[in-house]
Order: C-alpha cells, then sequence, then structure tokens
C-alpha cells in the first residue's frame, strides 16, 4: 500500500527504509517573488510576474500591496500588480515572514502614509534594530511601539531622504537587501556602505532584481553602492525555480538512493542555495545536467563533510538531515545568524536528531555530527519530532525519517510557508 504524505495533519508519519525516483517541477523562488512583490510596490508601475510563488509568505506580502493602495489580479499563471490610490494610512501584518518584515520597513519609508507593521510572536523576536538605524540616518522616521529593537512599528511614509548611511548585515543580509530597494523611492541619491555582510549571494539576488527593473546602481568597490532613485520601470517576468524548494528532493535521491529530475531550475542562477548541489556532490551524489534537467542521484555511501554555510543558512538543516548517514564526522560552521531565523535552527535540529538517537555536538555557530548511522546500526522505534513552526525543520527531519523509521513530524501545514506542494512531491518520489 503506498504511504499517504499528501492528507497528513496534525502529524505526518514518513516510510523509512525507501528508496526514490521520480521527477519534481520545482516551486517558483519564494526570494525572487518577494524581491518582486518589494519593487513592485515602490516602482508604482505596472508588473505581472509569470509563475510566482504561491504560499503563505507569497500570499501575505500580497496581501499587504493590496492594503498599500495595489490592484491585485491572479489567474491560473500569472499574479499582476497594478498602482492605485494610496490610502493615508494602514496596517499591515506579516505573519512570520521575516523577510517581508524586513523589506517593508525599509519600503514604506519611501510611500507615502502612516504605516503599522507587524507579525506573529516569533517574528517579534526577530531583529529589526540595525537596519532602522540606518533608515533613520537617511532621514525615515519610525517608532518601536512596544520592544526597540523589534516590531511592532510605526512608520511615516514618505520620509526617506538620501544621503550616506552604514550597516551592520552580519545578523542578516535582509538589511541590506531592504535598503539598496527603498533608496529607489528616497528623495536624493542614497550610498550604502555594508559591514560584516552574511549570507552574500541573497543581496546579489537583490541586485539583479533591481537591474531587471532598470534601477540605477553604482558600485566602487565590493561593500558600497549608489543607488539613484526614481529610476524603476515595471514590466512582465518570469520567476524561476527555487534552488532552496530544490535542495529536499536532490538530498532525498542522495540519502535514500535512486535518481530524482529537478525541472525549472536555471544552471546560471543567481540564488546561493545553488552551490549546496556542489554539497552533495562532495558527499558523494552524481549531480548532472541533461537537457537543462538537473538529475540527482544516490551512492551506496555518504561522505562527511566540513563546510562553511554562512552563504548557505537555509540548507544547514537539510545538510544535517545528512550528516548522521555519512561516514565520519561533519562540520557545519559559520552559521551564527540562523538562531534568529523561523526558529533557533541549530538548537532544533540537534534537539530533534538527538531525540531520533544521532550523535552531535551544538556549537555557538554551528553543528557537529557524527555519521553514527553510517557506522553502526540505525535506530527504530516510531519518534514524533517537533517542528517549532520552522517549514525548513519540518521538511528536512522529513528527508531523515526515509533511511531512520519510525520518524513522525507533527505540524506538517508548516510546509505552506515556503513549498506548499511538499508532501505531495515527497510521496511522488517515493511512488516512483
Amino acid at each position: 500500500m503506498k504511504p499517504s504524505l499528501s492528507s497528513c495533519e496534525g502529524r505526518c508519519p514518513i516510510p523509512g527504509g525507501v528508496a526514490i525516483g521520480g521527477s519534481v517541477e520545482v516551486p517558483p523562488s519564494k526570494s525572487l517573488t518577494q524581491r518582486f512583490l518589494n519593487l513592485a510596490l515602490l516602482a508604482r508601475q505596472p508588473v505581472v510576474l509569470v509563475g510566482p510563488l504561491r504560499s503563505d509568505d507569497t500570499k501575505l506580502f500580497a496581501e499587504a500591496l493590496s492594503r498599500a493602495g495595489h490592484e491585485v489580479s491572479l489567474d491560473d499563471d500569472a499574479m499582476g500588480l497594478r498602482p492605485g490610490a494610496i490610502p493615508d494610512s494602514g496596517d499591515l501584518y506579516c505573519g512570520n515572514n521575516g523577510t517581508m518584515l524586513r523589506f517593508l520597513t525599509a519600503s514604506l519609508t519611501a510611500t507615502p502614509g502612516l504605516w503599522q507593521l507587524d507579525g506573529s510572536d516569533r517574528l517579534r523576536q526577530r531583529p529589526l534594530g540595525p537596519l532602522v538605524d540606518a533608515l533613520c540616518s537617511l532621514g525615515a522616521r519610525i517608532e518601536y511601539l512596544e520592544q526597540e529593537g523589534f516590531a511592532p512599528l510605526r512608520i511615516s511614509g514618505g520620509t526617506l531622504e538620501g544621503g550616506c548611511a552604514e550597516i551592520d548585515a552580519r545578523q542578516s543580509s535582509q538589511f541590506a537587501s531592504a535598503i539598496l530597494m527603498a533608496a529607489t523611492g528616497a528623495k536624493k541619491p542614497v550610498e550604502l556602505r555594508v559591514r560584516s555582510l552574511a549570507s552574500a549571494p541573497y543581496v546579489d539576488l537583490t541586485l539583479d532584481t533591481l537591474e531587471r527593473f532598470q534601477a540605477t546602481i553604482d558600485s566602487p568597490d565590493e561593500s558600497t553602492w549608489k543607488i539613484s532613485p526614481g529610476s524603476l520601470q515595471g514590466g512582465e517576468w518570469t520567476m524561476e525555480g527555487d534552488y532552496s524548494a530544490a535542495a529536499y528532493p536532490a538530498a532525498a535521491a542522495a540519502l535514500a538512493g535512486g535518481s530524482v529530475r529537478l525541472h525549472g531550475v536555471s544552471p546560471d542562477s543567481k540564488q546561493g542555495d545553488r552551490k549546496f548541489m556542489q554539497v552533495l556532490a562532495r558527499m558523494g551524489a552524481r549531480v548532472e545536467w541533461h537537457s537543462g534537467v538537473l538529475q540527482v542521484s544516490g551512492t551506496s555511501t555518504l561522505r562527511s563533510i566540513e563546510v562553511d554555510l554562512a552563504d548557505m543558512p537555509d540548507q544547514v538543516p537539510t545538510l544535517a538531515a545528512l550528516a548522521p548517514f555519512a561516514s565520519g564526522t561533519t562540520s557545519i560552521e559559520n552559521v551564527p545568524h540562523l538562531r534568529i531565523k523561523e526558529s533557533d535552527r541549530l538548537a532544533a535540529m540537534s534537539t530533534e536528531l538527538r531525540r531520533l538517537g544521532a550523535d552531535l555536538v551544538e556549537l555557538p555557530d554551528g553543528l557537529k555530527i557524527r555519521g553514527c548511522w553510517a557506522e553502526g546500526p540505525v535506530p527504530a522505534g516510531e519518534t514524533e519530532v517537533e517542528t517549532y513552526g520552522d517549514h525548513r525543520i519540518a521538511m528536512s527531519l522529513a528527508l531523515c525519517g526515509l533511511r531512520r523509521p519510525g520518524v513522525i513530524v507533527k505540524d506538517p501545514e508548516v510546509v505552506a510557508k515556503s513549498y506548499p506542494g511538499f508532501w505531495r512531491d515527497l510521496e511522488g518520489l517515493i511512488a516512483g
């Protein structure tokens, strides 16, 4: 009898000891969809997104644009965004969408009106101080309504003047991306200097998206950008597949054996998580392109690696799920910013992998995980694992369950934040 994952509610038992195979149409990029939505707000020109991601996060962002005066239309394949009358004020809710919170904190300073910005309890714990300080140095008026440095905020729109700002982006690259985009709506040019940048490829992705909107940006050195206001142009764009999402079926093939074909991702993508395929290759998986389709195939054994994932923090839980099955000790380094994501992802993966019987050490900025299940028996027995309201923890622990029998993932619905079809796709690969 085939396992049923796509209909799970509340708890999802993962069928262990299975091989996988088949094809996955990779969902559209969440990072790109949200950047395009944010720039549509700033450009105030008609924008059409062909094949955008439709997930909990992007729905929240589109609803915010609607509240900020945009007409949002949806059909089967596209989302249309057309500027309308901007209201005098508005309350915008970000849920647990940290990207949306950071981007709108900046973009609303360039959007006339009085805005209140808030989110879930967890989102209220995610830092905003460096971003707000930098925006205020450019003339923006932002008030903390409760705890300093955190949401909720009251933002006086249309106050972003311009000038020079410096920001420490070690906690989040989104601080830099938010200002780079908002600066296109400032009254005067902006010069932004960035120190201690985490997850640098996400800033490259932002700059690439700004280029598509014909923004005028100069970079005299690798940590300084000069942005001219009023240069954004609307248009129509097609969203490419999401490498962050593609990592899960790719890792499933590497772990469980078999071969997975991934449709919709680009070999030339600016997405930083594209390099996770190189991580899988280093561990022993076969990664190949065939007529524009990425194919990942597993081998009989996985090798441990030492890797700095500062530029790919979203893939730390994915790699952590593979590590107990890889011979040797896997070392994941330089990701302290992972503690302020949707959950403390280092603590979450450490706790749940130990619950399943893995042997690891949690460090302030990473994990060391011994390949105990490559070198000895894999434990069995029904074990429920927590997801902490975090989509990436849920998907990563599901991978672990493909080889460790008895894993039950609680609250499987959290994957809707970024990959609503995850359980359907995983079920299809198991059936394949």
